[in-house]
């Protein structure tokens, strides 16, 4: 179906055009406690087809895209180029050309063990240490090996294959005859089992204190602590307004060569693009437009170095290099955990949504459960909420010089935000 796809497009007369083909081998697995409930595998295809038209006589470009069914016959795919064709003259951009093919070939990676990896998760699980009030309610395991390839009219032909694995579990935690549910979602390339473990063993320590927990006491400015995957958050503000869109919508106003904050007294981020972050699913060579991945700075100590993103927006900004990254390395941590928690300090780690606006810089979150620690001990809380702006934290903010990795973005393991709003939920 490919190939025919790609035969009515040249056919077609539509000024430009790409075709993504995604095919997924996998394998899942459904487990009621760590007793097998059903299994199945898979293999999908996805197919997408995105045409490009010039409009008002070449002084703009129109651009629309769908999903083909790959069982579609010769008829429907003509029907739907036609279809695209049409909407994409309703869409007027500034003109911009396609990414042209880049020097030399990649390599295609290699067909993922799928029984490896299945049995790595599998046995990894049946390792975890249990409790009579603590333990495994439930989990999924999916595993796929994915080959994507990406035809354009501008000549790129590019092939990749690689590993994606997703487990999701539920632990619960019991306590004086009330029960609570902890829900769990790690991705990665294969399976990481030392990093489940340890991350699901948190997570049963959560459910257990999340019971012992007590109205959020604290109101007013106080220094908020980030220890586990809701600090990527904080940090997508970095790649953000280093993004190609934002820039050029003038919703990032931070400028290469210059610092992204004045008046520093905390420490100084580096930001990476990296083409190859360990077991992440998102080792890509080339996204979405066909544009190499490469390793590439786009924040060193502070200071803006390179703007990236899509084809359309960086060849508006003239980058004709940059391309949309897919894997982050956030450093510059320059304190030990003991410095990062010493004095008073609320440690944040479960929120029922934590969100951060890359535009404004907003921060939000409600408090499922924290530890307030007031210098001398340390008390589970749960409830209110915190609130500030990432502007204001931007040049106090402290991070640990040991790193976290959370699928495809590395993190320092501590991030420490000063001045925090925190509303208590306490009467």
């Amino acid at each position: 179906m490919l190939q025919t796809i790609v035969n009515i497009l040249k056919a077609s007369g539509v000024h430009a055009w790409e075709v993504s083909d995604v095919k997924k081998t996998g394998w899942e697995f459904y487990f009621i406690r760590h007793a097998l409930d059903q299994h199945r595998a898979k293999n999908v295809e996805h197919i997408t087809v995105k045409v490009y038209q010039l409009v008002d006589e070449g002084a703009g470009l129109g651009f629309a895209s769908a999903e083909i069914a790959p069982t579609a016959t010769a008829a429907e795919a003509e029907q739907l180029v036609r279809d695209l064709s049409y909407r994409a003259t309703l869409v007027k951009n500034r003109p911009y050309t396609l990414t042209p093919p880049a020097e030399g070939e990649l390599a295609p990676g290699k067909a993922s063990d799928l029984a490896a990896i299945s049995g790595d998760f599998i046995r990894a699980m049946a390792e975890l240490p249990e409790t009579e009030t603590e333990d495994v309610n439930s989990y999924e395991i999916f595993v796929s090996d994915v080959t994507r390839r990406l035809i354009t009219s501008a000549g790129i032909d590019e092939t990749e294959r690689y590993p994606s694995s997703m487990i999701e579990v539920v632990v619960n935690a019991r306590r004086d005859g009330h029960e609570i549910e902890l829900y769990r979602n790690f991705k990665s390339g294969t399976c990481d089992a030392a990093a489940l473990r340890r991350d699901l063993e948190k997570a049963m320590g959560y459910g257990r204190d999340r019971l012992a927990a007590v109205p959020t006491p604290v109101n007013g400015k106080v220094n908020v602590l980030f220890s586990g995957e809701d600090a990527c958050e904080i940090y997508s503000y970095f790649v953000a307004r280093m993004n190609a869109q934002m820039v050029y919508r003038k919703m990032s106003d931070w400028e290469i060569g210059k610092p992204v904050c004045e008046n520093v007294t905390g420490d100084k981020v580096t930001v990476m693009a990296l083409r190859e972050l360990e077991n992440s699913s998102a080792n890509h060579g080339f996204d979405a437009s066909g544009s190499r991945i490469r390793d590439v700075v786009m924040i060193e100590d502070g200071v803006a170095r390179n703007y990236l993103g899509d084809r359309m927006f960086s060849s508006y900004l003239g980058l004709e290099d940059a391309f949309m990254p897919t894997n982050i390395a956030v450093s510059g941590g320059t304190h030990s955990e003991e410095e990062l928690r010493a004095g008073q300090y609320l440690e944040a780690v479960e929120f029922s949504d934590f969100q951060v606006d890359t535009m404004t810089g907003d921060i939000f979150g409600e408090i499922r459960l924290a530890y307030w620690h007031d210098g001398e001990k340390c008390i589970p809380v749960s409830g209110g909420s915190i609130s500030g702006s990432m502007g204001d934290f931007v040049g106090s903010l402290r991070m640990s010089r040991e790193s976290a990795q959370y699928d495809n973005v590395r993190i320092p393991a501590l991030t420490l935000l000063q001045g925090v709003t925190v509303t208590g939920a306490q009467k």
